[in-house]
């Protein structure tokens, strides 16, 4: 078992990898925003991938600083929407098949395992917040 130091340096290092992974989640969305041809349609959901898909890291770095378990839930819930709607759009982009490049459907199926792979990292984090008698490993609460 280990000590209360100890999971607390695991759980913050668990959540600084966390947080990595939604920034790197971000830019690869950012790259893949501007790979999007330049029709209406490629325009308007570039926009879209853009806002839902740079969203989480942000947000989730907000949810580490909340003032509460409660703002900690409800910006870990925000996070958890933007992915899934990222998620969506990446399957409108495929199956729209507005990139036509044999290289960039590759990078759009490791975006959509790597939305799929954070929504229950994101659950996970949440359940086990839940647990915690308000005190809330990954805020500043003390």
């Amino acid at each position: 078992m280990q000590s209360g130091i100890g999971r607390a340096t695991d759980i913050q290092s668990q959540a600084n990898a966390l947080e990595e992974r939604l920034i790197n989640y971000a830019v690869r969305i950012v790259k893949l925003s501007a790979s999007l041809p330049k029709t209406a349609a490629g325009r308007h959901i570039a926009g879209q991938i853009l806002r839902s898909g740079t969203s989480p890291g942000p947000n989730y770095g907000e949810a580490r600083g909340a003032e509460s378990h409660a703002d900690f839930i409800h910006k870990m819930r925000i996070v958890l929407k933007e992915l899934n709607e990222t998620s969506i759009w990446l399957r409108v982009i495929e199956r729209s098949e507005l990139i036509k490049s044999k290289l960039l459907p590759t990078s759009l199926v490791k975006l959509m395992n790597c939305a799929d792979s954070l929504r229950p990292l994101s659950k996970l984090r949440r359940q086990e917040n839940q647990s915690t008698n308000d005190k809330c490993p990954m805020t500043n609460d003390k």
